[in-house]
């Protein structure tokens, strides 16, 4: 029977592979897959082997202590994930399988611990996946592949186990009569118990903390390697830190060394799972159930229909009967984004961060690192702008596969365009305002060492307030151009697709976006100079910076309110039968 079910996950991973290998008959998956594969080899394979231009990594350079003080992180993040294990679940255990396979495995003469074996053979699919691409990003900063191979590949295995066996472990519990909130009171009491222990242990053996003297990168390396190599937190971290040392080891003695403990705890660990005699069959089929429904969900592209029994949602704003349909626009995608863009929450999580900020500020006697802490504010406000489209995605991209029913509402292409880019461009100004505010609270407490005065801070805070939301709403026009125009390259709807070749459309999205937005900023930049450098001869150079930063946003306004029109004529003509595949 186990040989039975080793061909049936053999035969599966064929059929995947296959299907990846059909697609490329595509030209836009050979295509992606030609970019997809340059950007692979580039970016991890030609370090896999230790080609020229490789860095020296921790594995290979680093300290005793250093490797200690790494070690001693892993352990505390998989100490952190075993608790959340034991805490946030309150479901019985139930074995992720695919209605296909409980329609044939549960009715077959196959025991529980053969179904357990199973669902361990089909997990270490995505461990082994997942190993090998975490050792092609690893690898690139140096150690041996084999080791990090290695390494993951425990982590990975004894952290998958550790979940089902924790999962059997509240299913019995349940069976006793412990609810789940006893059992988290008992779990918390724990945790509790043991934090005021290591508490009152550090204060006794460890210097107690400074934030004045928390100046750089090394002073806060030093203090956690002091805190996480010392005293009695090494001791609690212990069977943890057994598990992560093999991937950390230097060199095959001290990887053969590191290998035999974590073997044997995740051996302990398989033994506990697959000795469990817990019911799993009936949760199993429910499960699997609901995840056949969400993915009917989601290829129908209807995502809310895939949450059954779903709590009523606030709406960001009342809607009226009557006014703009751009603004049912925006209220329709706004709460597809869900309740945490609400215009209440902005304004309190706005006022706590200022609080937040003057606090740190007024509590340091550093204004150095005060500053230093505003401009890293500041700099997140410039990478928003990088990562943002790609992860807000309430509008055209997700709205395509139901552009025939927005055809069929009375509404010029013009509107259909400014609504559906209203909802990513309003969140992500709120966000980019947020950390503006963080920003100007923190350099206007040490204006000395942001070496700007307090009236430059304010024109530049002001101006850049001003221009964030052109600068937003042409950021989002170009990916939404680009899925008007080329439909078949890139991912609408909820669902992505995976593969090497969706990568590599990826990439050329990416570089074709920033080609189009420094384009887009040709205007803006000579409309800044030609404000700018006249008024800097005649005030401050930094106050200058608002006006000509006002400049800079009437002109983005203006390319922001052409791309409109031009995106709202592209989907006028839009043909969803020849641009959407319908299977």
């Amino acid at each position: 029977m186990f040989s039975a079910l080793i061909y049936l996950q053999y035969r599966s991973i064929t059929n995947r592979l296959l299907l990846r290998f059909k697609r490329l008959r595509q030209p836009k998956y050979l295509l992606g897959a030609i970019v997809g594969a340059i950007y692979f080899y580039f970016y991890f394979f030609r370090y896999l082997f230790g080609l020229p231009g490789r860095r020296s990594g921790f594995a290979l350079g680093s300290s005793p202590e250093t490797l200690a003080l790494y070690e001693a992180l892993g352990a505390a993040v998989f100490l952190i994930a075993v608790l959340l294990a034991w805490l946030l679940p309150h479901e019985r255990a139930a074995l992720a399988f695919s209605e296909a396979e409980v329609a044939f495995l549960f009715p077959a003469p196959i025991s529980r611990r053969g179904l357990i074996h199973f669902k361990l053979l089909r997990s270490q699919a995505a461990i082994l996946f997942t190993t090998f691409i975490l050792m092609l990003v690893t690898n690139r900063f140096g150690g041996r592949f084999w080791i990090h191979a290695a390494g993951w590949w425990l982590i990975l295995s004894t952290l998958n186990l550790h979940l089902l066996g924790s999962s059997f472990a509240r299913t019995l519990l349940l069976e006793r009569g412990i609810s789940n909130w006893r059992r988290r009171f008992l779990i918390l009491g724990f945790v509790i118990i043991a934090a005021l222990v290591v508490i009152i242990w550090s204060r006794r053996t460890l210097p107690a903390f400074d934030f004045s003297q928390m100046t750089d990168l090394k002073a806060i390396q030093d203090y956690l390697e002091a805190v996480l190599t010392s005293g009695p937190l090494p001791w609690l971290l212990y069977p943890f830190r057994l598990v992560v040392r093999p991937y950390l080891a230097p060199d095959l003695h001290s990887f053969l060394l590191a290998l035999l403990p974590a073997l044997a705890i995740t051996a302990l660990h398989y033994g506990w799972v697959t000795r469990s005699d817990i019911a799993f069959e009936e949760a199993s089929v429910e499960a699997s159930r609901k995840l056949a429904q969400k993915i009917a969900a989601v290829r129908s592209g209807n995502y809310q229909a895939a949450h059954t029994k779903a709590k009523g949602k606030r709406a960001p704003f009342i809607l009226r009967s009557t006014g703009s349909p751009v603004v049912a626009l925006l209220w329709k995608n706004l709460i597809s984004a869900g309740q945490m863009f609400s215009a209440r929450l902005w304004l309190l999580l706005a006022v706590v961060a200022v609080m937040i900020s003057s606090f740190v500020a007024q509590s340091s006697d550093n204004s150095n690192l005060v500053s230093a802490l505003g401009y890293a504010a500041a700099l997140v406000i410039v990478w928003s702008l990088a990562i943002a489209p790609h992860i807000l995605r309430q509008d055209l991209r997700q709205d395509l596969p139901l552009a025939d029913v927005l055809k069929m509402y009375p509404l010029r292409g013009w509107e259909v365009a400014l609504g559906e880019l209203l909802a990513p461009v309003a969140i992500l100004t709120g966000v980019q305002w947020v950390l503006l505010l963080i920003s100007g609270v923190l350099l206007w407490t040490a204006p000395a060492s942001s070496n700007l005065t307090r009236s430059a801070l304010f024109a530049i805070g002001a101006g850049a307030a001003v221009v964030l939301p052109m600068f937003d709403l042409i950021l989002f026009q170009i990916p939404n151009a680009a899925v008007l125009l080329f439909p078949a390259w890139f991912q609408v709807g909820k669902e992505r697709a995976q593969g090497i070749e969706v990568t590599g459309q990826r990439i050329i999205a990416v570089f074709a976006q920033l080609l189009a937005f420094i384009l887009a900023l040709i205007p803006a930049a000579i409309a800044f100079a030609t404000v700018f450098f006249p008024l800097q001869m005649v005030i401050n150079r930094a106050v200058a910076v608002a006006p000509a930063l006002i400049a800079s946003a009437l002109v983005l306004g203006a390319e922001a309110a052409l791309g409109i029109l031009l995106l709202g004529q592209v989907f006028e003509r839009l043909d969803v039968s020849s641009e959407i595949p319908t299977s």
